[in-house]
């Protein structure tokens, strides 16, 4: 593939699991970075502030952003970002939760295209 047709934007795709040890430390940090942003609407701070006193799952994507891990990247900018977070089962054991397996796409399965070279 030419320079010209190769595109300039990138996707990476990243899961993170994280064990708390301190919901209200969570919790805490949550608010403080809810109060501290000047920009968000009293309407949507009060949303906010009760999804983080609810339930630690929301207060940790409040202070996980996409931007702190590719903002001091040099030579990129971030286009568009989407995350979510939930509470999960976890066993370290299961074979559902080695980081080590082929990321596959069920799509990509249908289409025949795992373990395709060209």
């Amino acid at each position: 593939m030419s320079t010209e047709e190769t595109s300039r934007f990138v996707r990476i795709r990243v899961e993170i699991l994280l064990e708390v040890h301190d919901e209200d430390a969570v919790t805490t940090a949550a608010l403080r970075r809810v109060a501290d942003d000047a920009e968000l609407p009293d309407v949507e701070r009060a949303h906010a502030e009760g999804a983080v006193t609810e339930d630690t799952a929301e207060a940790l994507a409040y202070l996980v952003d996409p931007f702190d891990l590719v903002g001091e990247v040099p030579g990129v900018e971030l286009q568009q970002a989407s995350w979510s977070s939930e509470r999960v089962d976890y066993d370290p054991d299961s074979p559902e939760w080695d980081l080590d397996e082929d990321d596959v796409d069920e799509d990509d399965e249908a289409d025949g295209e795992e373990g395709r070279i060209d």
